[in-house]
């Protein structure tokens, strides 16, 4: 397993935290101090934004030429 391939593991990881926190910062999950906060939900979009980036560098490999 190549470099690429095993940045996808903590990719799912940011993305599902990002999803998780933009849900308590909008107030669809409740029953934390992070429902309903703006910042929650700014940081969540941030996260899942950086998920996204370091899984688009997992799948795109380079083949050697």
């Amino acid at each position: 397993m190549n470099l690429r391939r095993l940045a996808l593991i903590p990719a799912v990881i940011l993305v599902l935290a990002g999803l998780v926190w933009i849900l308590q910062g909008t107030g669809v999950i409740k029953g934390g101090f992070m429902s309903g906060s703006q910042t929650w939900e700014v940081i969540g979009f941030v996260v899942l934004i950086v998920g996204v980036a370091v899984g688009r560098f997992g799948f795109t490999s380079r083949r050697p030429s």
